[in-house]
């Protein structure tokens, strides 16, 4: 038996013997072809990060070389006055330098891509054909200083298209969009793909009254009109200021030191020129992609450059053709702010209504940046991003000092049970609960009245907590598209239906837990009460 055990044993130190020469020997060489593939991977991988110009490999000093030249060649270009937000080439490369680090995707490695890959996954181009006409769609009239949002065709503003024009440029709404109360309409005005338009009356609107009064008022708190087309909101830019904004306001106000008045007064914007930019590149697609839209808001008295004729009112003249009733605003014609000419909102001498004529014109601008690349210009900093910082600061603050008020009176309460603990000297003390110590008994006692609340209470929280972690999930997973307005909504409602599994269990086996007998109403109760209190 032990010479069995020791020829066992010498078969098995010489197998391992000839696997390590074996190893040693071929094998050895595939081990190092592997390690070096591997590390060939890598430095493929670093290969990829090619320069720009000679199409070789980059490493890293020569890369922060190149980022300190680039930062170099911006800042030059930022103190010789160059802008961000117009639609150069240069202005173009000035606002993806400066929006580099959101250029980016990724959860480990992260790769460089456009705002459209990043912020709207999916998204592809639309292109349109000579002439076709392009719809615009208005959105609600709101304002940062108030919460109360207006819809567009509220104002005294030209009627929307025939119905006939609508049907064929009506977009489906989801059930979030509806519920929220998002309504796209589209807007009077007219935009044929590459066709430009001089000044073109629209409608002559009057007003007084009541009407001429809230007008005012939308003025003074800073409404703004808000229009989308090809999905692109509407935008507002300064290229001396170098800042662009979304939407172009209803009026503005002009101070006693600007007027001469005792008071301030109030104009309107009646003209507006809008520009289009799209690129065209035959070699690529076919037709016209839509780049940017901007808006110059104007404010024209035509009273004084020409009185209007006795018009129908509430009528679209451009699709009447009706339009010959504007003295001051001809096809050759650009009307421009001149503190001359401003519309006031004011009525007659003798209370009589204001009539207003509104009017338009369009221009198309060719340009060479890209479709991916139309959305940098929203993101570059406008005036108004110090309110959010300053805003989440405040918050931030609050919660610190709730938390520290919280925690010095749960300190003061708790020390003097502390001290009592500590100072407990005898085995009959210890044994004796009180203060806080109480509590332990009460955790997972059952309740005795009403039980069937608690539970629908905590299956219905389950439920909501559980529609809310899974949209948070499904949007850091990009299957919801933040371009369609409700989606997110609609999401939220959908899940929270498939959840009621969730909230069904929770709430029947705490039920159970309580040793309660209804637990058919209990299921019913769980089901209902979310939705019946919404």
């Amino acid at each position: 038996m032990a010479r069995s055990t020791c020829s066992a044993r010498l078969l098995i130190r010489t197998a391992l013997l000839l696997s390590i020469c074996f190893l040693l020997n071929p094998a050895d060489a595939g081990r190092r072809g592997f390690r070096k593939n591997k590390h060939d991977g890598g430095e493929e991988r670093r290969a990829q990060e090619d320069d720009e110009k000679g199409g070789r490999r980059v490493g890293r000093k020569e890369r922060k070389r190149l980022e300190r030249e680039k930062a170099v060649k911006f800042a030059q270009m930022k103190a010789d006055g160059q802008d961000q937000i117009s639609m150069t080439k240069e202005a173009a490369e000035l606002r993806s330098y400066e929006l580099r680090k959101k250029k980016k995707k990724g959860l480990f490695r992260r790769k460089e891509a456009s705002l459209a890959q990043v912020l709207f996954p999916g998204a592809s181009p639309e292109e349109y054909s000579e002439r076709e006409p392009v719809p615009a769609f208005v959105e609600q009239v709101e304002s940062k200083r108030t919460h109360l949002p207006f819809d567009f065709y509220d104002l005294p503003s030209c009627p929307e298209p025939a119905e006939k024009i609508q049907k064929r440029f009506r977009q489906r709404k989801n059930l979030g969009s509806r519920l929220m109360g998002y309504k796209l309409r589209m807007s009077p005005y007219n935009f044929p793909t590459k066709v430009d338009k001089g000044c073109t009356p629209l409608c002559v609107v009057e007003i007084g009254g009541k009407k001429l009064r809230w007008l005012r008022k939308l003025v003074d708190r800073q409404y703004r009109v808000h229009l989308t087309l090809d999905q692109l909101p509407l935008l507002m830019r300064s290229r001396e200021l170098n800042y662009a904004v979304r939407g172009y306001p209803v009026g503005f106000k002009a101070p006693p030191t600007f007027t001469g008045l005792q008071e301030d007064e109030f104009y309107l914007y009646n003209h507006i020129k809008f520009t289009i930019t799209y690129r065209e590149e035959p070699n690529e697609f076919e037709g016209v992609r839509i780049i940017g839209f901007d808006a110059h808001p104007v404010s024209i008295d035509y009273r004084k450059e020409g009185e209007i004729k006795s018009l129908t009112q509430d009528t679209n003249l451009e699709a009447a053709g009706k339009a010959d009733g504007f003295s001051g605003c001809q096809a050759d014609s650009s009307p421009i702010n001149d503190p001359e000419s401003y519309l006031k909102l004011r009525s007659g001498s003798s209370g009589e209504p204001l009539n207003i004529g509104f009017s338009y014109e369009v221009h198309w601008q060719e340009t060479d940046i890209t479709w991916s690349d139309r959305w940098d210009v929203y993101l570059v900093g406008s005036p108004d991003d110090e309110i959010h910082y300053f805003a989440i600061v405040n918050s931030l603050m609050i919660v610190v000092f709730l938390t520290g008020a919280v925690a010095t009176i749960m300190i003061r309460t708790l020390k003097k049970d502390i001290a009592g603990y500590n100072e407990m000297q005898t085995i009959e003390e210890a044994q004796e609960e009180t203060g806080w110590k109480l509590v332990h008994g009460d955790v997972f006692r059952p309740p005795q009245s009403y039980p069937m609340l608690l539970c629908v209470l905590v299956g219905s929280g389950a439920q909501i907590g559980s529609a809310f972690f899974a949209t948070l999930f499904a949007s850091m997973l990009r299957m919801l598209n933040p371009i369609k307005k409700g989606q997110a909504l609609t999401a939220v409602v959908v899940l929270y239906v498939f959840c009621g599994v969730i909230g069904g269990y929770v709430s029947a086996r705490l039920y159970k837990f309580c040793d309660a007998k209804a637990w058919k109403r209990n299921t019913i109760a769980t089901a209902l009460a979310f939705p019946a209190v919404i």
